[in-house]
């Protein structure tokens, strides 16, 4: 998710609030500290403009 996140130009500020998160549940996610839920996972796609599966690559 990082590299997606970077390509797009975002930082994990930018991430949160494409997808209605905090800054916060962006660096747990991205640290594997959390197991997100499918609809964050989704959204989080949604905001980086790629599909789900593109984004469980990474």
């Amino acid at each position: 998710m990082v590299v997606l996140r970077t390509i797009k130009g975002l930082n994990q500020s930018d991430l949160a609030r494409a997808c209605g998160k905090d800054r916060q549940a962006i660096e747990k996610i991205e640290n594997g500290k959390v197991n997100s839920t499918a609809y964050s996972l989704y959204s989080i796609s949604k905001a980086l403009e790629v599909n789900l599966f593109e984004l469980l690559k990474f």
